[in-house]
């Protein structure tokens, strides 16, 4: 894309190609996503690594939990990405490919494999470890989120607290060169508006299966027949089946 298009032309391109409503739980997620990928397509020195495809993978699926339609949902990403150059397929699969390979090592051999700059890793994290060596390399907050999902599928990474696993996520960071207080200030604001949104969603979902509750009971009662009709007989004293009026 022309380093002369701007914000708005990317959001131009992301309306046409995505021209449906977005709900209001999620159009900030949108906007911020819209505009910080079009901000790193411009960048000199950012390059969409395997690390930057599971970060923007990751963010996009957590804060888009519960987004309906859900048959829109997977054209949304690809809107997102297009209108910024980037191909939503290709990221998938490089987030795929990525999480896959790290699911056969443990958190351990994730350490020595950044202590030894990348010697033996798997083909994913060894791109992006060295592409962080890079002179001209760019930071993300994705990279960030990246890093944190690939050591969450590392073996042994779910006994971990995940407390503990963040500041693990923060220590392999600053051992790769990324900025600590960077690094810290992007993964603790990712997982507390991670939980604000999923309670955000919950709530949402409570309040709209409430009210698809009191629909379902107004629709009941409609159908009912009155039941005052059916004591007309006997608030009157007549015997319902003889119109006899009854003793008493």
């Amino acid at each position: 894309m022309s380093a002369a298009l701007t914000v708005a032309d990317s959001k131009r391109a992301f309306h046409r190609a995505f021209p449906f409503v977005i709900g209001p739980l999620y159009r900030r997620m949108v906007d911020e996503l819209l505009v910080e990928l079009h901000l790193l397509s411009r960048q000199q020195g950012f390059q969409a690594d395997p690390l930057f495809a599971v970060g923007v993978v990751q963010v996009f699926d957590g804060f888009a939990k519960g987004y309906r339609p859900e048959t829109q949902k997977e054209p949304l990403f690809a809107a997102l990405c297009s209108a910024s150059g980037f191909d939503a397929a290709s990221l998938r699969q490089q987030h795929g490919a990525a999480l896959a390979a790290m699911g056969h090592h443990s958190v351990q051999a994730v350490q020595q494999w950044i202590e030894q700059q990348g010697q033996g890793a798997p083909e994913p994290l060894a791109q992006a470890l060295a592409g962080i060596q890079r002179p001209d390399f760019h930071y993300s907050r994705l990279m960030a989120v990246g890093l944190m999902a690939l050591l969450e599928q590392a073996q042994g990474a779910d006994a971990m607290d995940p407390s503990a696993l963040r500041t693990y996520a923060h220590d392999l960071g600053a051992a790769m060169g990324l900025l600590r207080d960077r690094l810290d200030k992007d993964l603790t604001l990712y997982v507390s508006n991670l939980e604000k949104m999923a309670q955000a969603v919950e709530l949402m979902e409570e309040t709209v299966a409430a009210e698809k509750r009191k629909r379902e009971r107004r629709a009941a009662a409609a159908e009912t027949p009155d039941a005052s009709e059916g004591n007309s007989e006997a608030l009157s004293g007549t015997d319902s089946t003889t119109g006899v009026p009854s003793a008493g």
